[in-house]
């Protein structure tokens, strides 16, 4: 079997979305162009350290180019993921590269290694080399404005969960949460 790959070369829409309530929310990230539409499932951590990188990269070949860092240009796109999300793939390993010929942010996401996968691994790695090689993959290539307006409502995504605890970072549900730095009293926010 070969290798699935969901391309996308200066797609019209690239985002970072969520279905479900805070606390409850499954991440995706999500790829249009013109009628295709992918759509990978991931998790909340991947999509803040996707956007982080992001910054961090795109700052750094301002730098190295003498120049300052472009922005994104327009409005912030705030509408929610596009209909029907199908998901492809879970989200396992992700590469970010910067392609200084074309000026272009490369994102590749590769699905989540199955426990069949690792197995196999263990017991022949040559074998498992050549199944991971068939997993799928979803690529997708950016200008620097589309990546920073990504970056950036992939921040406020992930901002606008739950509150975390300011003792011990973890979130707090609207009806508090057993703080493990309270020895086990329940905790609800400073303002509660």
């Amino acid at each position: 079997m070969a290798r699935v790959v969901h391309s996308y070369d200066d797609p019209e829409r690239f985002v970072a979305g969520t279905v479900g309530e805070p606390g409850a929310r499954t991440f995706f990230l999500q790829a249009r162009a013109g009628v295709r539409l992918t759509s990978v499932a991931c998790e909340k951590e991947q999509v803040m350290a996707l956007a982080e990188r992001l910054d961090v990269m795109l700052d750094e070949v301002a730098r190295r180019f003498e120049r300052e860092p472009l922005t994104p240009v327009g409005p912030d796109d705030t509408d929610p993921l596009e209909q029907p999300i199908e998901e492809e793939f879970r989200a396992g390993t992700m590469t970010l590269a910067w392609e200084a010929d074309s000026e272009r942010v490369v994102i590749e996401v590769y699905a989540v290694v199955t426990t069949e996968q690792v197995e196999l691994e263990d017991d022949d790695p040559v074998a498992a080399a050549l199944e991971s090689e068939d997993s799928e993959v979803f690529v997708v290539r950016l200008s620097e404005q589309q990546a920073r307006a990504f970056a950036r409502r992939a921040v406020a995504l992930v901002a606008s969960g739950r509150p975390s605890c300011p003792f011990c970072g973890r979130p707090i549900d609207p009806e508090g949460h057993i703080c493990p730095r309270a020895n086990g009293y329940r905790r609800h926010l400073p303002n509660d």
